[in-house]
C-alpha cells in the first residue's frame, strides 16, 4: 500500500472511537508536527462521538472551544451529552477529556434531510486543481530555500498526510512576507473514501482546519512558525450545506476580515468542481507576540 492510501487508513482509524460505555468513546492522536494535538482531529474524533448517538440524521453545523492542548502521546475520552431529540433536529454537547481536564467542548446539531428554499454564494473563478503543483512538490522548494530547517520542522513539513492540498498562490511559511488577508486551495482525501456522507463530514471537519488561521497571520508577515509568536485555535464553527465528497476535490477559499486584541478572525468556504457551496468554517485564533 503507498504512503499516501495508508495515511488515509491511518486517518480513518482515528476516527474509529473505541466505545467505552453508552455516551463515551476514546481516541487516539497522531503527531502532525506541532506542539499539541492537531486540533482538526479533535473535532473530527469529537463529530464521530456524537454521531455515534444519532440515527437516520446527518450533521448540519457544530460550534467548538478549544480549552487546552492536547498531548499527543496519550488517548481521549469523549463523553457525549444528548441535550435534545426533537422530530427534526437532534442537539449533542461533546466534552474531549484527557487527564482529567477537558480540552474542547463542543456542540453540535443534526438534521432530517428536508428540501427548503435555497442560495448561495458563487464560487470564484480560478485555476483547476490538474494545473496546479502538488504539495510535496512545493515543500521541496520551500525546504531548499532555508539553508538550516529543524528537525521536527523539516519531519513535519514531509510528512504524508491523509488529504492533498493544491495551493492557488503558494506562501513559504519558513520566509512569510507581508500579503492580503486571504488564500485557497484544492483539497481532497488521498484515496477513496466509503460512500457514507457521515464519514465525508467527519474528514472535512478534520481537514476545516487546515491553513485556517495562518490566514490572518498573512498581513502580519509571520507564520506559525515566528520565533516569539504564540498561535493556537480558540474556537471553531463549521456549517454542513450540502452532501458532497471530501475523495473529490473541493476548493477551499479563506479570508480574515479583522485581527485585535491578540486574537484573529478567519473564515472559509468549500465548492466542489460543479460550484456548489457545501460548506462554511469560521474560526478566532490566538496571535501573540510573547517575551521582548
Amino acid at each position: 500500500m503507498s504512503d499516501l492510501g495508508s495515511s488515509l487508513d491511518d486517518l480513518l482509524h482515528l476516527l474509529d472511537l473505541e466505545p467505552l460505555e453508552v455516551n463515551l468513546f476514546r481516541g487516539q492522536s497522531r503527531d502532525l508536527g506541532g506542539k499539541a494535538v492537531f486540533g482538526g482531529q479533535v473535532i473530527g474524533q469529537a463529530l464521530v462521538a456524537a454521531s455515534r448517538t444519532v440515527e437516520d440524521r446527518l450533521p448540519h453545523s457544530l460550534h467548538a472551544y478549544f480549552l487546552r492542548p492536547g498531548d499527543m502521546a496519550h488517548p481521549i475520552v469523549y463523553e457525549v451529552d444528548r441535550v435534545r431529540d426533537g422530530k427534526r433536529f437532534t442537539a449533542r454537547r461533546v466534552q474531549a477529556i484527557q487527564g482529567g481536564e477537558v480540552l474542547l467542548s463542543m456542540i453540535c446539531s443534526f438534521q432530517v434531510p428536508e428540501e427548503g428554499l435555497e442560495h448561495q454564494a458563487q464560487m470564484p473563478d480560478v485555476a483547476p486543481p490538474e494545473s496546479l503543483r502538488p504539495q510535496r512538490e512545493v515543500v521541496t522548494e520551500w525546504l531548499a530555500s532555508v539553508p538550516s530547517v529543524p528537525p521536527r520542522i523539516r519531519e513535519a513539513f514531509e510528512r504524508r498526510v491523509a488529504v492533498e492540498f493544491r495551493r492557488l498562490e503558494p506562501r513559504n511559511p519558513l520566509l512569510p512576507t507581508v500579503e492580503p488577508p486571504r488564500q485557497a486551495f484544492w483539497v481532497r482525501a488521498n484515496g477513496k473514501l466509503p460512500d457514507a456522507p457521515l464519514v465525508h463530514a467527519c474528514v472535512l471537519a478534520y481537514a476545516s482546519d487546515f491553513s485556517l488561521l495562518s490566514t490572518a497571520l498573512l498581513p502580519h508577515g509571520v507564520s506559525w512558525l515566528t520565533p516569539g509568536l504564540a498561535v493556537a485555535s480558540i474556537d471553531h464553527a463549521l456549517w454542513f450545506h450540502r452532501t458532497f465528497r471530501v475523495d473529490e476535490w473541493l476548493l477551499y477559499v479563506m479570508d480574515s476580515p479583522s485581527a485585535q486584541g491578540g486574537r484573529g478572525l478567519s473564515r472559509g468556504q468549500f465548492f466542489d468542481r460543479g460550484g456548489r457551496l457545501v460548506a462554511s468554517v469560521a474560526q478566532e485564533n490566538l496571535m501573540r507576540r510573547i517575551g521582548g
